[in-house]
């Protein structure tokens, strides 16, 4: 069995309850759709604890951002917390991060960031047969979108997002991840406390409206986001 995990985020809390949750099956490896760091302020003690688990992570565009010191042209509070962020990480971790690559193969299945297309930038918001039948894969795992979707093709494709761990953004503020055992794709959330991120965040002088919609399992500026399968 695959468990998959997405965005992360520096969120310590959420994925301690997710690795815990994941540690009632069988597991045999965990992937990570990239996105370990950016928004939330424990991204060594995150990184560690994915080291110490053996994850395999590949590159998301936060992940990116912080190895190369680029800005993200969508979002100001994005260059303001990876600019943090690039002072508090450790060599070690970094390093880490460092190498993962933009994409994992596992069979008859692949695993992204973002997209299959466009690369860790691409948002999946909209998705259909068409899309995915271009590629000679059955099973397509993708995050960024912060968004949980599971959705099998007429043609034996399927497509799944396994949420995020530390930000979910589709009206559910429990993290999400999935899990895979190259047949049936299992879909879980686990409750968590986010009281720690909020005085974290708080700690470090950064505006509680960075946290608060954590509390509903959305945006920043409170919006639910979906994704759509025609």
């Amino acid at each position: 069995m695959i468990a998959l995990i997405s965005d992360v985020h520096g969120n310590l809390p959420a994925l301690e309850a997710v690795l815990e949750d994941i540690q009632r099956y069988p597991v045999k490896e965990i992937i990570s759709l990239g996105d370990v760091v950016g928004y939330y302020p424990m991204i060594n003690e995150c990184i560690e604890l994915l080291r110490a688990q053996n994850v395999s992570n590949v590159m998301g565009n936060h992940d990116y951002y912080l190895i190369h010191n680029e800005s993200c042209k969508r979002s100001k509070t994005v260059d303001q917390l990876i600019s943090f962020q690039s002072e508090l990480i450790k060599n070690e971790n970094l390093s880490w991060l460092s190498q993962s690559p933009l994409k994992i193969e596992r069979e008859n299945s692949s695993f992204v960031h973002g997209g299959w297309k466009r690369g860790f930038e691409e948002y999946l918001y909209r998705v259909d047969h068409a899309y995915f039948e271009k590629f000679d894969y059955r099973y397509f795992f993708a995050g960024h979108t912060h968004v949980q979707c599971l959705y099998q093709f007429e043609n034996g494709q399927t497509f799944c997002n396994p949420g995020s761990v530390g930000q979910p953004r589709d009206g559910n503020p429990c993290s999400a991840w999935a899990l895979f055992d190259n047949e049936k794709i299992t879909l879980r959330r686990v409750p968590y406390d986010i009281t720690p991120v909020k005085k974290s965040m708080a700690a470090l002088g950064f505006d509680d409206k960075l946290t608060k919609h954590l509390h509903i399992g959305g945006r920043i500026n409170g919006s639910i986001d979906k994704i759509t399968v025609t």
